[in-house]
């Protein structure tokens, strides 16, 4: 029953899990371009990266969001970008993910889409 509820991410207890300095990615693969993400969380304040790699051509373009995170009790991570490459921007970019650990790696998933994105020192790890 406990690995059923890990692998649904649900009823665990991360509030003594530490995400400062923690950095998430997420990378999806269109049949014209890649899109690579990527969260850093550095004590309250949050940097997402687009990385949007073209097939065509092999150019690589980018958007550097950064703002601020809040993480509830109940493992909620919300995000709120309101600055684009260092200048406001009009309507923030929001993201809100629940905090997921299975077999020791921490996930964030996108409670709107479900997209999982990885911590990236599990990656490093191999």
């Amino acid at each position: 029953l406990d690995r059923l509820e890990e692998k649904k991410g649900i009823n665990q207890n991360l509030t003594n899990v530490d995400v400062n300095k923690k950095k998430f990615m997420l990378v999806k693969d269109f049949e014209d371009h890649t899109e690579r993400n990527f969260i850093i969380l550095d004590g309250n304040k949050v940097t997402y990266v687009e990385l949007f790699d073209d097939k065509a051509d092999g150019k690589t373009s980018s958007n550097v969001f950064s703002g601020d995170f809040v993480r509830s009790n109940k493992n909620i991570v919300s995000v709120r970008c309101d600055q684009l490459e260092g200048k406001k921007i009009p309507i923030p970019v929001t993201k809100t993910f629940l905090l997921t650990q299975q077999k020791k790696i921490l996930y964030l998933v996108d409670v709107n889409n479900k997209d999982r994105w990885i911590d990236e020192s599990a990656l490093n790890k191999k």
